[in-house]
């Protein structure tokens, strides 16, 4: 009786837990259409999540896409099929690798900032001082962080595809031998404009994922410093499990046809 009673509080707090998100998740989102709005804090934010996560998504797309082309060499060349190589770069990276590692990068670094800092805000009461001063934290706090999050990540991925296509380039004209000009060709022919703005409709979902994870988590954190710790490592453990899931459903919408 005590393990099914144990299940039982598992399935409630999970249930409550789920719950309590979706109406946070609703509130933002009717937020998020009525003003006022806060534009000096939606640039502060489009600036920190976007321009400063530039460099680790940057280079986690190039070394991605020179590890998948030298990966991809070693498979296919035991079955005298080098040339397709190309075609598995510019496929993976723009459908795949390109939104899920930024949306992972991404998680990391802004999803935990944003659940420190809100995390901070709250239990320091600052949140409460807002509510005094008559400012809506939703409005205030919450709405800059998902409009800037679901605006930047589409631009991140964007980049990180360029730069993960120019790194597969680079090892295989450089360390394979490929002739540049055939790879660039075969690059171009195979490369459809439904496998970008895929890439990209998964990006808006990773961003929207990240902030409402990250703000739900931080605005929700109690306990003191214990408590912000614990949303952030929540907020970052929860954003790439819910990447990881929303990118298999968004596969099998996107591709279905296929």
């Amino acid at each position: 009786m005590n393990f099914l009673a144990l299940i039982g509080r598992t399935l409630i707090s999970f249930f409550q837990a789920t719950g309590h998100f979706a109406w946070f998740a609703a509130k933002t989102l009717r937020h998020t259409v009525t003003p006022p709005f806060y534009g000096a804090q939606i640039g502060r934010q489009i600036i920190d999540i976007g321009y400063y996560s530039l460099p680790v998504v940057g280079l986690t797309a190039l070394f991605t896409g020179m590890v998948l082309a030298l990966q991809s060499h070693s498979g296919f060349s035991r079955f005298d099929a080098e040339s397709a190589i190309p075609t598995v770069v510019i496929l993976s990276i723009t459908r795949e690798l390109g939104p899920v590692m930024a949306g992972l990068m991404v998680a990391g670094r802004i999803g935990a900032a944003i659940a420190a800092e809100l995390g901070t805000m709250r239990v320091t009461e600052q949140i409460d001082a807002l509510t005094t001063l008559s400012t809506n934290p939703y409005k205030y706090l919450i709405v800059p962080r998902f409009l800037a999050a679901t605006f930047m990540m589409p631009i991140l991925v964007l980049i990180a595809d360029i730069i993960g296509v120019f790194g597969g380039f680079i090892v295989s004209v450089y360390s394979l031998n490929f002739n540049a000009a055939n790879y660039i060709n075969q690059t171009w022919e195979y490369l459809e404009v439904s496998d970008v703005t895929s890439g990209l409709w998964k990006a808006a979902t990773f961003g929207a994922i990240v902030a409402l994870m990250g703000c739900y988590n931080g605005f929700n954190s109690k306990g003191g410093a214990q408590g912000v710790g614990a949303a952030t490592t929540n907020a970052v453990v929860s954003a790439s499990i819910m990447i990881l899931i929303s990118n298999y459903l968004l596969t099998g919408i996107l591709f279905a046809s296929n």
